[in-house]
């Protein structure tokens, strides 16, 4: 749901962050660190607005997905 006036997250953006987040899961730095390069910028604000509202950070995010693995 989407806080009027808040950035959005672009949907290719949001699948860039879960490649991220699933290569952090499965021990893949680098694979994580290219995915989060390929977000543009007006969606890498929204995605830290967004976390940020949730109390967390993209790189707590990556560092849970990288002790806990991937869901499933």
């Amino acid at each position: 749901m989407n806080t009027p006036g808040a950035p959005a997250i672009r949907p290719l953006a949001a699948a860039h962050l879960r490649d991220a987040l699933t290569a952090a899961a499965d021990h893949q730095p680098a694979a994580a660190l290219a995915a989060l390069m390929n977000i543009d910028p007006a969606s890498w604000t929204a995605i830290q607005h967004r976390t940020a509202e949730l109390g967390t950070t993209v790189l707590d995010l990556l560092a849970h997905c990288a002790r806990n693995g991937a869901a499933s």
